[in-house]
């Protein structure tokens, strides 16, 4: 739920006097971002990728076990990378305001462009 325009000033004004207070207890109680937490994650599933590539290159000249472990580190680093990168939100309130809109689709959309049709059809458009 998003707070009005006056209760997020409300808000802001009493994050900057805890801040001044006790900056230790500000910087605990901030933590790190779930936002920043997910980047890593991608981040660190990207080098992972990497690293299965390289095992499967190397795995083709030496044994072929080693191709199909590579193959296997980069399912898996893809996987977790397409996961994490789905949890970044587009801000950090991660508000469903902030997200743009989808584009209409499905029966509805069909139901009025059939409408639409019909109308010119008989001439009323």
């Amino acid at each position: 739920m998003a707070l009005s325009k006056d209760e997020q000033a409300l808000l802001d004004q009493m994050e900057a006097a805890l801040a001044q207070e006790d900056p230790k207890l500000a910087n605990t109680l901030r933590g790190s971002s779930s936002r920043r937490i997910h980047r890593r994650r991608a981040a660190l599933a990207g080098v992972a990728f990497v690293v299965g590539v390289a095992c499967l290159i190397i795995g083709m000249t030496v044994h072929w076990v080693i191709s199909v472990v590579g193959f296997v580190v980069m399912l898996a680093a893809t996987v977790i990378a397409i996961s994490a990168w789905e949890r970044v939100s587009p801000d950090e309130g991660g508000s469903p305001a902030a997200r743009p809109p989808k584009p209409a689709s499905g029966p509805d959309v069909m139901n009025k462009l059939e409408d639409r049709w019909r109308r010119r059809q008989e001439g009323d458009l």
